[in-house]
């Protein structure tokens, strides 16, 4: 399994993005997004792999569409995508690891508003985390590292003591930033991913290792 030896140290704790992290809400959000870019006129193919692992005020800022409002826009697309939750899954074991968790040691980080996340956790069935840091709690959002940043200092850790599990660049790119090791799930990739990180599909090859209850680590678990 990619990733065995980073796997043998220990943190004070776990921080996990959310869309492609713990859950998948690709399809919906892909739906939407669709909608919205071909209203816009935009080349849906090439516009769509932008979306994933960023705010949606600056995926929209970013474009600089003549008379478009990002904020507006944005919020938009936030309703829209609260009212489309049908195929919204957890990722594979990714329920029983996060139960596994003591629940001071742990907290989502997504760049999703506060209630669409919310929207989406208990659409797949998955916990509401003891703390979540939403896109409206960071000053700047990914792939700037504030709001890592923000998690582990409510958690009380220092960053440095934190895995970061991210799926996407701009999640990756800000764990990195903030200076936290990162763990790359592949669960929703469509094409390999090129990353110096350690990897793993999901979480039901993996278990917490309670040898330690100071430091958190988790270890394969045989198939």
């Amino acid at each position: 399994m990619p990733g065995t030896e980073p796997l043998q140290r220990r943190y004070a704790a776990f921080l996990f993005d959310m869309d492609g992290t713990i859950l998948t809400s690709i399809a919906s959000a892909e739906r939407v997004w669709t909608a919205w870019a071909l209203r816009h006129g935009l080349d849906v193919a090439t516009f769509i792999p932008t979306i994933h692992g960023v705010q949606s005020v600056e995926t929209i800022r970013r474009l600089g569409l003549p008379g478009v409002d990002p904020v507006a826009e944005a919020a938009e697309i936030t309703r829209l995508e609260m009212d489309d939750v049908d195929d919204i899954a957890p990722i594979p074991g990714a329920a029983a690891f996060l139960a596994s968790l003591p629940l001071d040691r742990w907290a989502v980080v997504t760049s999703a508003p506060r209630g669409l996340a919310l929207r989406r956790l208990a659409a797949a069935g998955l916990p509401t985390p003891p703390l979540l840091i939403a896109a409206e709690d960071a000053a700047r959002g990914k792939p700037a590292p504030d709001c890592f940043l923000l998690a582990a200092d409510r958690l009380g850790v220092a960053i440095d003591e934190c895995l970061v599990f991210e799926d996407a660049p701009a999640g990756i790119a800000a764990a990195e930033a903030a200076g936290a090791d990162v763990m790359v799930l592949t669960a929703t990739h469509r094409h390999p991913v090129e990353t110096v990180h350690p990897r793993i599909a999901g979480y039901e090859l993996m278990a917490l290792d309670p040898a330690d209850s100071d430091r958190l680590g988790f270890l394969p678990v045989a198939a």
